[in-house]
């Protein structure tokens, strides 16, 4: 086995993390053969919630789980990080304006990304979730100067879920079969869901979207505004926020980020802006269609090393890079 990584997740005593830590501890996102030391943030008030978790994690005797540490300390949480995935944040409450909402978060993803520069390792991987998860990014990023601005990312594979999920709803396949939506812009209502490039796999054959549906109308209305309000319609069926599939949604983002996206298919995430090739500003975090390639330690070897010989005798270096 490898060394343990360390993966912190905030907000762990809210109903996100509650769906997601199990499937951090079992495998399902950084692989079979990778020891965890899980590591659980929250605000003081909720430390007696989160003990609960705790003893529900040991109680699930996950065999990667090598360590769980629940804390309302930054110094702790933080520490040596391999991966930060920050699910928590102020919620907008009733009759809460965007901005004070904004001034709230900016005030916590400060404080994190301060943290994030003073404890955790330069290389850390920073997913964020928590809402206005687009803005909450940003903050973070630039309150931790010395770590790469690519190694920040914010949540939009939800809303990619949803996209592939309808396609796949209207034309009677599995969500599999789609490939290559994008979700443009800002986590929030006024995102862009883009099937222009997008693939349907039919009878054995990836057809494009456009051509497999015959009906533009649709696609150019309903389902734009069906993805774009879809949390909305959740928080109004259920009186609570996407839980499970945003877990599943983070699950499958931090999975393409540790180990790479599948040949030929690009999913979305939001990242910084700069460089881009498709004329939005600079110095933004901006949802783009991503591919990410993962190099090991062999890919730098000659052919006449075996993996398994690199493999037996070094640790696996990974570099993972973004284009879009």
């Amino acid at each position: 086995m490898s060394e343990p990584i360390r993966v912190l997740v905030t907000g762990a005593a809210g109903q996100i993390a509650y769906s997601l830590l199990y499937s951090i501890g079992n495998g399902s996102v950084f692989g079979k053969d990778q020891p965890i030391i899980l590591v659980l943030l929250d605000i003081t008030p909720m430390m007696g919630v989160l003990d609960g978790v705790l003893m529900e994690l040991q109680d699930c005797a996950l065999p990667l789980l090598k360590d769980v540490i629940a804390t309302d300390k930054e110094d702790v949480a933080f520490k040596d990080l391999d991966v930060a995935i920050l699910v928590g944040s102020m919620p907008r409450r009733d009759g809460m304006e965007r901005k004070d909402l904004l001034k709230a978060n900016v005030k916590i993803f400060k404080c994190q990304g301060a943290a994030l520069e003073k404890y955790a390792k330069k290389s850390v991987k920073v997913i964020v979730v928590g809402n206005p998860a687009n803005t909450n990014c940003l903050t973070a990023a630039k309150s931790a100067p010395s770590i790469p601005k690519e190694n920040f990312s914010c949540l939009t594979r939800l809303d990619h879920n949803r996209a592939k999920a309808q396609i796949a709803l209207k034309l009677g396949v599995t969500s599999d079969d789609v490939k290559n939506v994008i979700i443009w812009g800002n986590h929030s209502s006024t995102q862009y869901p883009d099937v222009s490039h997008a693939k349907v796999k039919l009878q054995g054959k990836e057809v494009g979207v456009y051509d497999a549906l015959k009906d533009d109308s649709w696609l150019k209305g309903e389902f734009i505004t069906t993805v774009q309000q879809r949390g909305a319609a959740v928080i109004k069926a259920r009186k609570l926020s996407s839980a499970m599939s945003a877990a599943k949604a983070i699950c499958d983002h931090v999975r393409d980020i540790w180990f790479g996206t599948p040949e030929g298919e690009f999913v979305s995430m939001g990242i910084i802006s700069d460089g881009n090739s498709y004329g939005v500003p600079d110095d933004l975090l901006y949802s783009f269609p991503v591919t990410i390639k993962v190099k090991y330690f062999w890919d730098y070897f000659p052919c006449s090393f075996t993996k398994l010989d690199i493999f037996l005798n070094f640790k696996i270096l990974r570099s993972t890079t973004s284009g879009y």
